[in-house]
């Protein structure tokens, strides 16, 4: 079984590819010099930015009683996906690897956009698991048997990385032994850290709660440093996300993957791939490596170059600037996986509905296409991976006239202009090679 993506083409662009590239650059380039003239100075400041929402409301999104309703229906959830996958039928009926790449991996961006970076926090069942047996145990959950090391973000991006080839790479990734193996040992991995390093594990070493946190800063519901429930320019929220070790490496990590998702369906990677005498397996482990170490070396170059024509260090400049990185993720997710999410989506929920994959109340219905005209798949692309670098582009503005003198600010934004016109021009190129 294969998972269907992106189903636009060149042909279905309402206006023709090259237009398509061409506007796109003129519309990053006219947004770096409208900020050039019209923002001078930062106007993003995601510790103290928002309105905050009304103490009842507040109330009742901080409540218990919330957190525990959302945790149960996380942990039903759970108990129902592992219901199919254990005794439901082992073929393509079985709802698993449609809970897991669609609802659980693409799903939960659009959920943290609404509900905010702590969405899959709440949800999360294996912290909800954890915390139930330190309670049981009358241990305190944030406290483990050590102190967690000072790894930052590196876990998270580890996590991530694994879960990109069970995804893109691993044979046989969609039958149900193989999904099996791969939920029980990544649980086993999380719920032994959990205990080791307390529940503060989680936040840095779940890959879903940092792929959710991060899509999450974008959302209007965010909270500031002294806890206050907001209501703030999306863009705030990024500007909120602290520099750390192994940030870098996550944003990278959420744009390359997908870029590679694109790069593994382009013809010539394809033919490649299939003539040559290696294992698939090996041949597309070092493709995604590989694209995701020249996405990388890309951004670290840009902004390595940035901080050096700005008149400062080039040190500390790809953390600076990692935050940039997140909208154009998003981009390059909403462009790929659009009508993923929209088909399978619902085939998700035609299969959950009856986890033993013997009919139910949904049994033989079809999913609607009416969203996922080629047209308009291929109008969403475009548009996502502009609107994303964009927003790209304003966060890195912003932060250069934070960190850089106001005369040598926007020199020193040339190379990251440059790069977002790269990253913008491969996307488009890849998404539409076929």
């Amino acid at each position: 079984m294969r998972l269907v993506h992106g189903i636009g083409s060149r042909a279905d662009l309402p206006l023709p590819f090259l237009f398509a590239v061409v506007g796109a650059v003129v519309v990053l380039v006219l947004s770096f010099v409208l900020l050039g003239v019209l923002w001078r100075t930062p106007r993003l400041d995601g510790v103290r930015a928002g309105r905050a929402l009304p103490a009842p409301v507040a109330s009742v999104l901080d409540s218990r009683a919330l957190r525990v309703a959302v945790a149960l229906v996380g942990a039903v959830f759970a108990l129902w996906t592992l219901t199919a996958l254990l005794l439901g039928p082992a073929d393509a009926r079985n709802a698993t690897p449609f809970v897991v790449y669609v609802l659980l991996w693409v799903g939960l961006v659009p959920l943290s956009l609404v509900f905010g970076p702590g969405t899959w926090r709440r949800l999360n069942p294996l912290r909800s698991l954890h915390l139930a047996v330190c309670r049981a145990a009358r241990l305190h959950p944030d406290e483990g048997l050590r102190a967690l090391p000072a790894w930052g973000w590196w876990p998270a991006a580890a996590a991530l990385t694994a879960f990109l080839w069970l995804e893109l790479v691993a044979p046989d990734n969609t039958e149900v032994g193989t999904l099996g193996t791969a939920i029980a040992l990544y649980a086993g991995v999380q719920m032994l850290a959990g205990f080791l390093y307390g529940s503060t594990w989680f936040a840095r070493g779940d890959a879903f709660e940092a792929w959710s946190s991060m899509f999450g800063r974008l959302s209007p519901l965010g909270r500031r440093d002294d806890g206050t429930l907001v209501l703030r320019s999306p863009l705030a929220g990024l500007d909120q996300v602290r520099p750390e070790r192994g940030l870098v490496a996550v944003v990278v990590v959420m744009l390359g993957g997908t870029a590679y998702d694109s790069v593994r369906e382009h013809p010539r990677y394809v033919s490649v791939v299939q003539t040559a005498d290696a294992p698939r397996v090996l041949l597309d482990t070092l493709g995604l490596l590989a694209v995701l170490g020249l996405v990388a070396l890309l951004f670290v170059a840009a902004t390595s170059a940035a901080g050096r024509l700005s008149g400062g260090s080039a040190a500390g400049m790809p953390t600076a600037f990692a935050h940039s990185i997140v909208p154009i993720a998003l981009g390059y997710v909403v462009a790929h996986y659009y009508s993923l999410l929209v088909l399978e989506g619902q085939n998700a929920f035609i299969r959950l509905a009856n986890p033993f994959g013997d009919g139910g109340f949904l049994a033989g219905r079809a999913p609607d296409a009416t969203l996922i005209a080629p047209t308009t798949v291929a109008t969403v692309q475009v548009v996502a991976i502009v609107v994303g670098h964009v927003l790209g582009v304003v966060l890195a503005h912003d932060r250069a006239v934070r960190l850089f003198p106001h005369r040598r600010a926007l020199a020193g934004q040339l190379p990251l202009l440059a790069l977002m016109i790269a990253y913008t021009c491969a996307g488009l190129l890849l998404l539409f090679a076929a």
